[in-house]
Protein backbone atom coordinates (compact mmCIF):
# COMPACT_ATOMS: atom_id res chain seq x y z
CA UNK A 1 0.00 0.00 0.00
CA UNK A 2 1.11 3.66 -0.58
CA UNK A 3 2.04 5.26 2.32
CA UNK A 4 -0.48 7.89 3.90
CA UNK A 5 1.36 11.61 3.28
CA UNK A 6 1.44 14.02 5.52
CA UNK A 7 2.21 17.68 4.73
CA UNK A 8 3.71 19.41 8.32
CA UNK A 9 3.33 23.57 8.19
CA UNK A 10 5.16 23.95 11.56
CA UNK A 11 4.08 27.64 10.79
CA UNK A 12 5.47 30.84 13.51
CA UNK A 13 6.59 30.92 17.13
CA UNK A 14 6.67 27.36 18.82
CA UNK A 15 4.98 25.88 16.08
CA UNK A 16 8.17 24.39 14.51
CA UNK A 17 8.96 23.06 18.02
CA UNK A 18 5.24 21.44 19.07
CA UNK A 19 5.31 19.91 15.48
CA UNK A 20 8.35 18.22 15.82
CA UNK A 21 7.08 16.34 18.76
CA UNK A 22 4.04 15.49 17.26
CA UNK A 23 5.91 13.97 13.84
CA UNK A 24 8.04 11.82 16.27
CA UNK A 25 4.64 9.89 17.84
CA UNK A 26 3.69 9.85 14.18
CA UNK A 27 6.86 8.16 13.16
CA UNK A 28 6.45 5.90 16.12
CA UNK A 29 2.71 4.78 15.96
CA UNK A 30 2.74 4.60 11.78
CA UNK A 31 4.26 4.02 8.26
CA UNK A 32 3.77 8.08 6.84
CA UNK A 33 5.33 9.87 4.27
CA UNK A 34 6.40 13.89 5.72
CA UNK A 35 6.26 16.69 3.99
CA UNK A 36 7.46 20.47 5.24
CA UNK A 37 5.73 23.80 3.75
CA UNK A 38 5.33 27.02 5.14
CA UNK A 39 2.45 29.15 6.28
CA UNK A 40 1.72 32.30 7.72
CA UNK A 41 4.49 34.73 9.33
CA UNK A 42 7.37 32.69 7.82
CA UNK A 43 5.94 32.15 4.58
CA UNK A 44 5.37 35.84 3.98
CA UNK A 45 8.77 36.81 4.86
CA UNK A 46 10.12 33.90 2.98
CA UNK A 47 7.65 33.65 -0.15
CA UNK A 48 5.81 37.10 -0.31
CA UNK A 49 2.77 35.28 0.66
CA UNK A 50 1.04 34.20 3.85
CA UNK A 51 -0.81 31.20 1.98
CA UNK A 52 2.20 30.49 -1.02
CA UNK A 53 1.16 28.84 -4.36
CA UNK A 54 3.55 26.01 -3.33
CA UNK A 55 1.38 25.37 -0.52
CA UNK A 56 -1.81 24.97 -2.18
CA UNK A 57 -0.11 22.73 -4.42
CA UNK A 58 1.28 20.54 -1.44
CA UNK A 59 -1.75 20.83 0.69
CA UNK A 60 -3.97 19.61 -1.89
CA UNK A 61 -2.02 16.26 -2.32
CA UNK A 62 -1.89 15.82 0.92
CA UNK A 63 -3.82 12.95 2.66
CA UNK A 64 -4.00 15.03 6.11
CA UNK A 65 -2.00 18.06 6.96
CA UNK A 66 -0.54 18.96 10.65
CA UNK A 67 -0.32 22.78 11.23
CA UNK A 68 1.81 24.27 14.20
CA UNK A 69 0.68 27.77 14.49
CA UNK A 70 0.75 31.39 13.17
CA UNK A 71 1.69 34.87 13.83
CA UNK A 72 3.34 37.50 16.50
CA UNK A 73 3.89 40.55 16.95
CA UNK A 74 6.41 40.91 14.47
CA UNK A 75 3.67 40.93 12.02
CA UNK A 76 1.02 42.81 13.07
CA UNK A 77 2.45 46.34 11.15
CA UNK A 78 1.47 44.81 8.16
CA UNK A 79 -1.20 45.43 6.18
CA UNK A 80 -4.04 43.24 6.98
CA UNK A 81 -4.60 41.22 3.58
CA UNK A 82 -0.85 39.66 4.09
CA UNK A 83 -0.55 38.96 7.77
CA UNK A 84 -0.31 35.33 8.81
CA UNK A 85 -3.60 34.57 9.80
CA UNK A 86 -4.65 35.02 6.65
CA UNK A 87 -2.55 32.08 5.26
CA UNK A 88 -4.86 29.76 7.93
CA UNK A 89 -7.82 31.66 6.36
CA UNK A 90 -7.00 31.52 3.08
CA UNK A 91 -6.27 27.29 3.39
CA UNK A 92 -9.13 26.70 5.28
CA UNK A 93 -11.43 28.47 2.31
CA UNK A 94 -9.00 26.84 -0.27
CA UNK A 95 -9.85 22.91 0.93
CA UNK A 96 -13.09 23.91 2.31
CA UNK A 97 -12.46 22.83 5.46
CA UNK A 98 -16.08 23.80 7.10
CA UNK A 99 -16.36 22.09 10.08
CA UNK A 100 -13.88 22.21 13.22
CA UNK A 101 -13.82 19.90 16.06
CA UNK A 102 -12.62 21.26 19.54
CA UNK A 103 -12.92 18.60 22.27
CA UNK A 104 -12.31 20.11 25.87
CA UNK A 105 -11.33 16.78 27.66
CA UNK A 106 -10.29 17.23 31.52
CA UNK A 107 -7.53 14.45 32.19
CA UNK A 108 -8.36 13.50 35.92
CA UNK A 109 -4.82 14.06 36.34
CA UNK A 110 -5.19 18.15 35.34
CA UNK A 111 -8.58 18.95 37.15
CA UNK A 112 -6.74 20.62 39.69
CA UNK A 113 -5.40 22.95 37.29
CA UNK A 114 -8.49 24.41 35.90
CA UNK A 115 -9.59 27.72 36.59
CA UNK A 116 -12.62 26.36 38.27
CA UNK A 117 -12.97 24.08 41.55
CA UNK A 118 -12.03 20.13 40.36
CA UNK A 119 -15.78 19.23 41.32
CA UNK A 120 -17.35 21.29 38.61
CA UNK A 121 -14.88 20.39 35.79
CA UNK A 122 -14.10 16.46 36.64
CA UNK A 123 -15.10 13.87 34.06
CA UNK A 124 -15.96 16.99 31.75
CA UNK A 125 -16.26 15.76 27.93
CA UNK A 126 -17.20 18.32 25.57
CA UNK A 127 -16.76 18.67 21.61
CA UNK A 128 -17.73 21.76 19.89
CA UNK A 129 -18.13 21.79 16.55
CA UNK A 130 -17.46 24.96 15.29
CA UNK A 131 -18.46 25.89 11.04
CA UNK A 132 -15.33 27.53 10.01
CA UNK A 133 -15.66 28.81 6.51
CA UNK A 134 -18.72 31.59 6.57
CA UNK A 135 -19.60 34.06 9.21
CA UNK A 136 -18.14 37.41 9.69
CA UNK A 137 -14.20 36.18 9.10
CA UNK A 138 -15.32 35.65 5.32
CA UNK A 139 -18.30 37.44 4.05
CA UNK A 140 -18.55 40.42 1.94
CA UNK A 141 -19.04 43.54 2.05
CA UNK A 142 -16.15 43.96 4.19
CA UNK A 143 -13.22 46.82 4.68
CA UNK A 144 -12.11 49.70 5.83
CA UNK A 145 -13.64 53.09 3.94
CA UNK A 146 -13.04 56.48 4.01
CA UNK A 147 -16.00 58.73 4.06
CA UNK A 148 -16.89 62.04 2.58
CA UNK A 149 -16.77 63.59 5.66
CA UNK A 150 -12.90 62.00 6.63
CA UNK A 151 -14.55 59.71 9.02
CA UNK A 152 -14.32 56.42 8.42
CA UNK A 153 -16.36 53.05 8.47
CA UNK A 154 -15.30 49.70 9.14
CA UNK A 155 -17.47 46.73 7.66
CA UNK A 156 -17.73 43.59 8.45
CA UNK A 157 -20.82 41.13 7.19
CA UNK A 158 -22.47 38.49 9.45
CA UNK A 159 -23.77 35.77 6.89
CA UNK A 160 -24.78 32.41 6.31
CA UNK A 161 -26.29 30.04 3.34
CA UNK A 162 -28.88 27.55 4.71
CA UNK A 163 -26.83 24.85 3.04
CA UNK A 164 -23.90 26.15 5.01
CA UNK A 165 -26.21 25.53 8.44
CA UNK A 166 -27.15 22.09 7.35
CA UNK A 167 -23.83 20.92 6.59
CA UNK A 168 -21.82 21.85 9.72
CA UNK A 169 -25.13 20.92 11.59
CA UNK A 170 -24.88 17.39 10.01
CA UNK A 171 -20.92 16.94 11.63
CA UNK A 172 -22.90 17.92 14.92
CA UNK A 173 -25.66 15.71 14.89
CA UNK A 174 -23.44 12.57 13.72
CA UNK A 175 -20.88 12.75 16.17
CA UNK A 176 -23.81 12.98 19.02
CA UNK A 177 -25.00 9.64 17.63
CA UNK A 178 -21.51 8.02 19.08
CA UNK A 179 -21.41 10.27 22.26
CA UNK A 180 -24.49 11.52 24.39
CA UNK A 181 -27.43 11.80 22.27
CA UNK A 182 -27.48 15.89 23.17
CA UNK A 183 -26.58 18.67 20.66
CA UNK A 184 -27.12 22.79 22.40
CA UNK A 185 -26.78 25.06 19.21
CA UNK A 186 -25.38 28.45 19.74
CA UNK A 187 -27.00 31.35 18.40
CA UNK A 188 -28.04 35.27 19.12
CA UNK A 189 -31.36 34.66 16.85
CA UNK A 190 -33.04 37.42 19.60
CA UNK A 191 -30.91 39.98 18.00
CA UNK A 192 -29.12 38.53 14.97
CA UNK A 193 -31.36 37.74 11.88
CA UNK A 194 -28.55 35.42 10.16
CA UNK A 195 -28.80 33.45 13.18
CA UNK A 196 -32.52 33.68 13.32
CA UNK A 197 -32.11 31.14 10.09
CA UNK A 198 -29.04 29.25 11.81
CA UNK A 199 -31.35 28.22 14.58
CA UNK A 200 -34.53 27.32 12.19
CA UNK A 201 -32.25 25.45 9.78
CA UNK A 202 -30.70 23.28 12.81
CA UNK A 203 -34.14 22.44 14.12
CA UNK A 204 -35.48 21.88 10.85
CA UNK A 205 -32.75 19.25 10.31
CA UNK A 206 -33.13 17.34 13.49
CA UNK A 207 -36.73 16.96 12.90
CA UNK A 208 -36.57 15.70 9.54
CA UNK A 209 -33.44 13.50 9.94
CA UNK A 210 -32.32 13.24 13.81
CA UNK A 211 -35.61 12.41 15.65
CA UNK A 212 -33.36 10.47 18.24
CA UNK A 213 -31.11 13.54 19.19
CA UNK A 214 -31.71 15.94 21.98
CA UNK A 215 -31.65 18.94 20.55
CA UNK A 216 -31.14 22.77 22.45
CA UNK A 217 -30.95 25.97 21.42
CA UNK A 218 -28.62 28.35 23.71
CA UNK A 219 -28.09 32.26 22.97
CA UNK A 220 -24.21 32.66 22.94
CA UNK A 221 -23.98 35.22 25.71
CA UNK A 222 -25.73 32.54 28.20
CA UNK A 223 -23.69 29.74 26.46
CA UNK A 224 -20.38 31.72 27.84
CA UNK A 225 -22.21 31.54 31.18
CA UNK A 226 -23.09 28.19 31.33
CA UNK A 227 -19.43 26.72 30.30
CA UNK A 228 -18.07 28.47 33.67
CA UNK A 229 -21.28 27.32 35.65
CA UNK A 230 -21.83 24.32 34.93
CA UNK A 231 -20.24 22.54 31.52
CA UNK A 232 -20.76 19.48 32.63
CA UNK A 233 -24.63 19.97 30.75
CA UNK A 234 -22.76 20.02 27.33
CA UNK A 235 -22.47 17.05 24.98
CA UNK A 236 -21.89 18.16 21.27
CA UNK A 237 -22.02 21.97 20.88
CA UNK A 238 -22.60 23.58 17.54
CA UNK A 239 -21.49 27.16 17.04
CA UNK A 240 -21.02 29.66 14.33
CA UNK A 241 -17.11 30.61 12.97
CA UNK A 242 -17.01 33.58 15.31
CA UNK A 243 -18.90 32.17 18.31
CA UNK A 244 -17.09 29.33 18.12
CA UNK A 245 -13.75 31.00 17.88
CA UNK A 246 -14.56 32.72 21.31
CA UNK A 247 -15.90 29.60 22.91
CA UNK A 248 -13.77 26.92 22.24
CA UNK A 249 -11.01 29.05 23.70
CA UNK A 250 -13.09 29.82 26.78
CA UNK A 251 -13.65 26.10 26.92
CA UNK A 252 -10.22 24.98 26.97
CA UNK A 253 -9.01 26.73 30.64
CA UNK A 254 -11.48 24.49 32.21
CA UNK A 255 -9.33 21.72 31.05
CA UNK A 256 -6.02 24.09 32.69
CA UNK A 257 -4.45 25.34 29.72
CA UNK A 258 -4.85 26.36 25.73
CA UNK A 259 -1.40 23.79 25.21
CA UNK A 260 -4.22 20.47 26.19
CA UNK A 261 -6.78 21.30 23.58
CA UNK A 262 -6.04 20.03 19.74
CA UNK A 263 -8.29 20.13 16.66
CA UNK A 264 -9.52 18.48 13.53
CA UNK A 265 -10.82 20.81 10.39
CA UNK A 266 -12.75 18.58 8.04
CA UNK A 267 -13.63 18.95 4.73
CA UNK A 268 -16.54 17.05 2.51
CA UNK A 269 -16.01 13.95 1.64
CA UNK A 270 -17.74 13.86 -2.54
CA UNK A 271 -14.44 13.94 -4.37
CA UNK A 272 -13.94 11.16 -2.77
CA UNK A 273 -11.03 12.41 -0.31
CA UNK A 274 -11.81 14.03 3.31
CA UNK A 275 -9.56 17.52 3.37
CA UNK A 276 -8.15 17.64 7.09
CA UNK A 277 -5.96 19.82 9.03
CA UNK A 278 -4.89 19.17 12.56
CA UNK A 279 -3.66 21.81 14.80
CA UNK A 280 -3.35 22.76 18.84
CA UNK A 281 -5.82 25.36 19.02
CA UNK A 282 -3.26 27.63 20.84
CA UNK A 283 -1.14 30.34 19.48
CA UNK A 284 2.28 30.74 18.67
CA UNK A 285 3.54 32.21 21.80
CA UNK A 286 6.43 34.17 19.85
CA UNK A 287 7.19 35.24 24.04
CA UNK A 288 8.47 31.24 24.84
CA UNK A 289 9.38 30.42 21.49
CA UNK A 290 13.00 29.06 21.07
CA UNK A 291 13.21 28.39 24.86
CA UNK A 292 11.72 24.64 24.41
CA UNK A 293 9.49 25.36 27.42
CA UNK A 294 5.90 24.91 25.01
CA UNK A 295 3.41 22.50 25.60
CA UNK A 296 3.31 19.91 22.64
CA UNK A 297 0.40 17.94 24.29
CA UNK A 298 -2.42 19.76 22.54
CA UNK A 299 -0.20 18.87 18.78
CA UNK A 300 0.08 15.58 19.76
CA UNK A 301 -3.26 15.14 20.77
CA UNK A 302 -4.10 16.45 17.33
CA UNK A 303 -2.33 13.42 15.80
CA UNK A 304 -4.37 11.31 17.69
CA UNK A 305 -7.33 13.21 15.71
CA UNK A 306 -5.27 12.98 12.41
CA UNK A 307 -4.97 8.46 13.46
CA UNK A 308 -8.84 8.45 14.22
CA UNK A 309 -10.75 10.75 11.12
CA UNK A 310 -8.14 10.58 8.39
CA UNK A 311 -6.71 7.29 9.09
CA UNK A 312 -9.78 5.43 10.32
CA UNK A 313 -6.93 3.84 13.04
CA UNK A 314 -8.91 4.22 16.63
CA UNK A 315 -6.65 1.77 17.80
CA UNK A 316 -3.73 4.30 17.84
CA UNK A 317 -5.48 7.02 18.37
CA UNK A 318 -6.32 5.36 21.38
CA UNK A 319 -3.14 4.33 22.00
CA UNK A 320 -1.41 8.23 21.66
CA UNK A 321 -4.18 9.16 23.73
CA UNK A 322 -3.59 6.75 26.68
CA UNK A 323 0.18 7.74 26.29
CA UNK A 324 -0.52 11.34 27.33
CA UNK A 325 -2.39 10.12 30.19
CA UNK A 326 0.43 7.90 31.75
CA UNK A 327 2.19 10.86 31.82
CA UNK A 328 0.52 13.26 32.85
CA UNK A 329 -0.23 10.32 35.99
CA UNK A 330 3.56 10.28 36.66
CA UNK A 331 3.45 13.83 37.91
CA UNK A 332 5.66 14.97 34.36
CA UNK A 333 4.09 19.01 33.46
CA UNK A 334 5.32 21.22 31.51
CA UNK A 335 5.12 25.11 33.01
CA UNK A 336 1.96 25.80 31.52
CA UNK A 337 0.28 22.74 33.78
CA UNK A 338 2.63 22.90 36.26
CA UNK A 339 1.16 21.95 39.95
CA UNK A 340 2.02 21.64 43.16
CA UNK A 341 4.31 17.86 43.55
CA UNK A 342 4.92 17.52 40.22
CA UNK A 343 8.18 17.24 38.17
CA UNK A 344 8.80 20.45 35.58
CA UNK A 345 10.01 19.34 31.67
CA UNK A 346 10.57 20.82 28.69
CA UNK A 347 9.23 20.49 24.87
CA UNK A 348 11.14 17.74 24.06
CA UNK A 349 11.54 15.98 27.39
CA UNK A 350 7.75 15.55 27.06
CA UNK A 351 8.09 14.45 23.85
CA UNK A 352 10.24 11.68 25.08
CA UNK A 353 8.16 10.50 28.05
CA UNK A 354 5.21 10.28 25.58
CA UNK A 355 7.37 8.07 23.72
CA UNK A 356 8.25 6.54 26.30
CA UNK A 357 5.04 5.59 27.70
CA UNK A 358 3.55 4.51 23.64
CA UNK A 359 6.55 1.77 24.42
CA UNK A 360 5.38 0.62 27.78
CA UNK A 361 8.11 1.95 29.50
Amino acid sequence: MTKKHILVLPGDGIGPEVTAQAVRVLQAVGDFRFGYANLGGIAFDEEGDPYPKSTRAAAHKADAILLGAVGGLKWEPLDISVRPEKGLLGIRKDLELFANLRPAVVFEELAAASSLKPEIVAGLNIMIVRELTGDVYFGEPRGIHTNKDGSRTGINTMIYHDWEVQRVARVAFNLARKRGRKVCSIDKANVLVSTEMWRQEVQKLRDTEYPDIELSHMYVDNAAMQLVRNPKQFDVMLTGNIFGDILSDEASMLTGSLGMLPSASLGSGDTGKCAALYEPIHGSAPDIAGKGVANPIATILSVAMMLRYSFDNAAAADKVEQAVKKVLAKGLRTRDIMQEGCTAIGTVAMGDAILNALEGK
